[in-house]
């Protein structure tokens, strides 16, 4: 429990501070309304556990090379820019940025009319899926499309889609073939700027590789590693690049998030308690299975976290079209393919099998 214990100290900070926040706040501020405040900040916690759970092992096969030093980094500095930063102030300017307003008036409206606020994040969640949907998309597809890639679970697709490894930018192909139809889908006014996004969400994702292979050149990896994913984790596993790698990441999964509690209650501030809580135990998570070698020791475990990112990034362009799919669809997946990678793994160390 050492891995997890400042992550129930921050709990309990933050379910304090948001029943003083219902029981002080708003014209129903009382008893009752602290409940309520309670009871959805716990749900928006476990909502953004299970929807990150995949998160915390990609971001564990990326930090388990690092020094202490960056993982210090990871735990203290990534920590407030993912609380802070992105369930906080990201979707403020979003907001300001698109509906061209002051930072100080999107805070005000948000505070004081969190509906307003709301509606105004949510008329440009295609943007953000698309943005998100694109960045997540090239994360699954590298880490499949790698012609040395020796450890397949699914065989008769992960052997294939390693072929294609031959093919100049293919990860880039098939996420733009993504992006363009579901440019197609959304309405004449919004195509342009959701196809921009996307291709931002592109432009990122290759940015943040090459600025990873400049600031820290080709990492060494140690030859006990697992080969999966070795050349996509390969990309940027230490220094300033990997830290920026894994908070763009986390981004891209508090999008959904973030778009998802607005469903449930308006409060930014019991939106931000919620998620911050549930973004402490992610990054307890990836600590915990750091340390303890869990990737080594469950061999398929990577491959269902990045098949539950795939999912993700349709579930994400689909999203951006206008079909809804409740977040709790979205957690099942991820979690689902997440014990189906720890059987699996189990299996297969009982009955050892060559590829």
């Amino acid at each position: 429990m050492k891995h997890f214990r400042f992550s129930f100290f921050f709990t309990i900070v933050c379910l304090a501070i948001a029943a003083y926040w219902g029981f002080t706040h708003g014209p129903a501020a009382g008893f009752s309304t602290m409940l309520q405040a309670l009871s959805i900040t716990a749900i928006l916690a476990i909502m953004e556990v299970s929807l990150s759970f995949d998160n915390a092992v990609v971001n564990a096969s990326v930090l388990r090379s690092w020094d202490h030093f960056w993982k210090m980094i990871f735990l203290t500095v990534g920590m407030i820019i993912a609380v802070f930063g992105m369930r906080l102030v990201f979707p403020i300017v979003i907001v300001a940025v698109t509906a061209n307003m002051n930072m100080m008036d999107v805070v005000s409206m948000a505070l004081n009319d969190p509906k307003t606020y709301s509606m105004r994040l949510i008329e440009h969640h295609a943007e953000i899926a698309a943005f998100g949907g694109s960045f997540l998309g090239l994360v699954f597809l590298n880490f499949f499309l790698d012609e040395e890639k020796d450890t397949h679970w699914f065989k008769w697709l992960e052997k294939r889609l390693a072929n294609l490894a031959n093919v100049p930018a293919m990860s880039v192909f098939l996420t733009l073939i993504s992006l363009l139809i579901m440019a197609h889908h959304v309405v004449d006014s919004e195509r342009l700027a959701v196809t921009l996004a996307g291709i931002w969400g592109i432009v990122v994702y290759i940015g943040v590789q090459v600025l990873g292979h400049l600031l820290g050149g080709e990492p060494e990896v140690d030859e006990d590693e697992s080969n999966a994913g070795n050349a996509a984790n390969g990309l940027i596993k230490a220094g300033f690049g990997g830290f920026l790698y894994l908070e763009v990441l986390d981004a891209s999964f508090s999008f959904d998030g973030v778009i998802g509690a607005f469903a449930i209650t308006s409060d930014v501030v019991i939106i931000m308690l919620g998620l911050a809580i549930g973004a402490m135990f992610v990054r307890s998570m990836t600590i915990y299975l750091v340390e303890k070698g869990t990737l080594d020791a469950y061999i398929y475990l990577e491959h269902g976290a990045h098949y539950a990112i795939g999912a993700l990034a349709v579930i994400m362009f689909a999203s951006g079209t206008g079909m809804h799919i409740p977040e709790v669809v979205t957690g099942l997946i991820g979690i689902a393919f997440i014990v189906w990678a720890v059987i699996a793994s189990i299996q297969y160390r009982k009955h050892p099998t060559t590829d």
